[in-house]
């Protein structure tokens, strides 16, 4: 069988306001990230004669927590910061500070899989290392394959995904996922997770003979769980993107947030992706509504990114989004998640 996927998509509008004036610039890209279709294949997966076991090289203590139970990340880092509900039956435990940023995602009271940016163990890599470097010593393919039991699949990448989100199989059950900033060509996060996991997010094009895992549905309350948690981890990661790039970090907008959310569910629940409103209105009268007061203000939104760090990726890559997420007018921020729509509302204040 063959899944075939559709674009998530990303939008932003920058405005800018001093009392009344309003001026708005609108940019949007495809990004490939989650398959919703499947088409029936004969095709016969095939074994890949250039696939090789990179385990040897990886030495950085971000792979060896895959496997290993919760209890040990506890007693070596502690209790989590946060501890947030996934979209996938695991749950993120979260540890960050202004230099650095790791989510372990814990399943059963296993860890199934890593995903991190900033001042983290990562070896042979290194976050701002180029893409030509790492390439050099690694050729990034187009086909990966994982055999699980009588279970066969193997993950197509486009030419953009081998630029922006290579695939790496690390062993027989454990992959890793390098996430580049396409307009630097820098690395810019790391996600390690295991075949299963993989399985589940979907985010590569994907041939299979077998069954695939069933994700678990969620009542409308699990949904706010993980919602909230995605808002928070966006914020996370857009500060240290922005300290990465030399940035002031922006502060959390409790109310920019309820405008954020609002924003996102009313693009799901009416199915539309738009910076405005079925009635036109926009972000100025969403703020206005709520009495939001700022000098400068813009906005980034994406729709259908398994989760919020691949939604940070699609945005860093494009030119537009990437100038609202690094501005160093901005000094505060709102995430709203609604499902799998994302939108970040940024102010400048005085």
């Amino acid at each position: 069988m063959r899944y075939k996927m559709i674009s998530g998509f990303i939008m932003l509008v920058v405005l800018i306001s001093l009392i009344y004036v309003y001026e708005h610039n609108e940019t949007s890209q495809k990004i490939i990230d989650w398959p919703l279709v499947e088409k029936k294949s004969e095709v016969k997966l095939k074994e890949l004669p250039n696939e090789k076991l990179f385990n040897q090289l990886y030495t950085g203590s971000i792979y060896e927590w895959i496997g290993k139970t919760s209890d040990s990340l506890k007693r070596e880092y502690g209790k989590p910061e946060r501890q947030d509900l996934s979209a996938y039956g695991y749950e993120w435990w979260v540890y960050s500070d202004k230099d650095y940023y790791l989510q372990f995602g814990v399943e059963d009271g296993t860890i199934k899989t890593v995903y991190g940016t900033g001042d983290i163990s990562i070896e042979p890599f290194e976050i701002g290392q180029t893409y030509k470097e790492i390439n050099q010593d690694i050729a990034f393919i187009k086909e990966v394959s994982y055999l699980e039991k009588l279970n066969s699949y193997q993950f197509h990448l486009t030419d953009e995904e081998i630029k922006a989100r290579p695939l790496i199989k690390l062993s027989q059950d454990v992959f890793i996922q390098l996430y580049f900033d396409t307009i630097k060509n820098q690395l810019s996060a790391i996600r390690v997770l295991t075949g299963d996991i993989l399985l589940k997010h979907r985010p590569y094009e994907m041939m299979y003979r077998g069954h695939l895992p069933k994700v678990k549905e969620l009542t409308d309350k699990e949904w706010r769980k993980v919602e909230k948690g995605m808002e928070k981890q966006i914020f996370d990661i857009t500060n240290i993107f922005r300290k990465q790039f030399g940035v002031d970090h922006v502060s959390w907008d409790d109310n920019v947030s309820k405008v954020a959310y609002a924003h996102s569910k009313d693009m799901e629940n009416n199915q539309y992706f738009s910076h405005y409103r079925l009635d036109g209105s926009g972000l100025k009268e969403r703020l206005q509504e709520k009495d939001v007061y700022y000098l400068v203000a813009g906005e980034n939104i994406a729709a259908q990114y398994p989760d919020a760090p691949s939604a940070m990726a699609g945005w860093l890559n494009s030119k537009g989004h990437r100038e609202a997420l690094l501005n160093k007018q901005y000094t505060h921020l709102g995430v709203g998640v609604y499902r799998l729509y994302y939108t970040q509302n940024f102010l400048g204040k005085p």
